[in-house]
């Protein structure tokens, strides 16, 4: 899948959330620079907030350890995406960028939400607080994306797609 279908999926997914297409993409390329299958273990995420329910959830120790890892295009924490309601048989399925970006954007909402919209502070939720320029970083990037082909495509009175040809 090249980066231009990755980014008509997230702007078809961001746009039903209401959020900005744009601010999404720059997460993605913040995260896993549009590389849908990057992953990365967690370990003090999984002592701090995996390891105590165990127990409680009775998982086995590959799930428990997957909650510990960030998947994906948006580099969404398993404990994260289950505790979203993400009910795929595996975490690696959130390496499909329609299931990572669709449970990233809704996670990425909620903490708009709670945040009373405040993008800023969204963004540092997002990233856990580890970087305390991450709001910024990712800010800077929105306009490599709001210039693209981010938009609803234009369409011509005959309905056909402005650029697409036809007669």
């Amino acid at each position: 899948m090249n980066t231009d279908e990755l980014v008509e999926i997230v702007r078809s997914t961001s746009l039903t959330l209401q959020l900005d297409p744009a601010l999404i993409c720059a997460i993605i390329e913040q995260e896993s620079n549009w590389k849908p299958w990057a992953i990365r273990y967690e370990p003090d995420f999984y002592l701090r907030y995996v390891l105590p329910n165990i127990p409680k959830e009775k998982i086995c120790a590959t799930e428990a350890h997957a909650r510990a890892i960030s998947w994906g295009l948006m580099q969404v924490m398993g404990e994260v995406a289950r505790e979203a309601g993400f009910k795929g048989d595996s975490l690696a399925e959130l390496c499909e960028p329609e299931a990572g970006v669709g449970i990233g954007c809704k996670v990425f909402a909620e903490k708009l939400a709670r945040t009373n919209g405040d993008t800023r502070t969204a963004l540092q939720q997002w990233n856990g607080g580890g970087n305390q320029m991450y709001a910024e970083e990712v800010l800077a990037r929105t306009h490599e994306y709001t210039a693209r082909a981010i938009e609803e495509p234009d369409v011509n009175e005959a309905g056909r797609e402005a650029g697409c040809g036809g007669s």
